[in-house]
């Protein structure tokens, strides 16, 4: 279908996301239920790698996660579909405190003394809303920087589907004005050579099993398993020296999530890449540990 497809079908569905988002999270409830009881969307995939990851746990206790988690999930597809709907709309989403960045300065006083940042983050909270990222700061600057939305660039994993593909990226980048900066792993490299001369932020989602040929490296515990994950953002940052941040996004109740920085490296290219990426790990998993509802549990980490 192409572009063309993908704005008709913008076209037709847009008043539906200009919806409150109130009534979106309604229609989140009816796919939460229509997932878990009546697909039985990947249950027995989330129910194992829940229950690998806490084996101590008692069947009720892992069936309660996995029951919150569904729960979540349909409210990820609410948000990001409202979220979609906000073209030119900036305000709203400033109105519904739907984020909270807990320390913005924190990243801004990383980003003046840095060449560029890599900023490593997982599947937690609501990945797909990582586009607002600035619009959702409402705190008076303490530090003064230049740091802005055309300072960022985040990085995805094309889909099969050409005209999902495109759909879903228009979505991620609905309040972001002629926004450059949303490139695909494969071209992630080329971007950071095109722009190795200019201070920018790589959002990296770091979390997946390596998929083809791409580099792993096994770790040797994460959530009481031997697990392999991609390197493409650590080896990028060690390549050009960039300071590696993690990126949090707390679920803390429906409809509010807490992002907080913490600070990995100065200088990655001085640093050893296992233990940056073990030092990333072991942060997700404190996340993970803290509030398992919040890890998106339906795709494989482990094979």
């Amino acid at each position: 279908m192409g572009q063309k497809g993908v704005k008709i079908f913008e076209m037709m569905t847009k008043p539906l996301q200009r919806l409150p988002l109130r009534v979106h999270y309604g229609f989140g409830k009816v796919i939460t239920w229509f997932l878990r009881d009546v697909m039985n969307y990947r249950r027995d995939e989330i129910m194992i790698n829940i229950a690998r990851s806490f084996p101590d746990r008692k069947y009720k206790e892992l069936k309660k996660i996995s029951d919150r988690f569904y729960e979540h999930f349909g409210e990820i597809f609410a948000e990001a579909w409202w979220f979609g709907g906000l073209t030119g709309r900036e305000d709203k989403l400033k109105e519904q405190h739907l984020i909270e960045v807990a320390n913005m300065d924190d990243l801004r006083t990383q980003f003046n003394d840095s060449r560029s940042i890599m900023l490593v983050t997982s599947h937690t909270g609501n990945w797909e809303l990582i586009g607002g990222l600035f619009s959702f700061d409402e705190k008076e600057p303490k530090v003064e920087s230049t740091l802005n939305a055309n300072d960022i660039c985040v990085v995805y994993k094309e889909l099969r589907s050409k005209f999902w593909d495109e759909f879903i990226g228009r979505n991620r980048c609905a309040v972001l004005d002629n926004f450059e900066g949303y490139t695909e792993s494969a071209k992630v490299l080329r971007y950071a050579v095109k722009h190795r001369n200019t201070k920018k932020v790589y959002v990296f989602l770091t979390d997946q099993y390596p998929y083809g040929q791409a580099a792993r490296y096994e770790l040797p515990s994460f959530l009481h398993q031997k697990t392999y994950t991609m390197t493409g953002a650590i080896n990028l940052a060690c390549k050009f020296g960039m300071s590696v941040a993690y990126m949090s996004m707390d679920r803390v109740e429906k409809g509010k999530y807490v992002v907080t920085f913490k600070k990995l490296a100065d200088d990655a290219s001085q640093e050893d890449m296992g233990v940056l990426t073990e030092r990333y790990y072991n942060l997700l998993e404190e996340d993970i540990n803290r509030r398992p509802e919040n890890y998106l549990w339906s795709h494989k980490r482990w094979k």
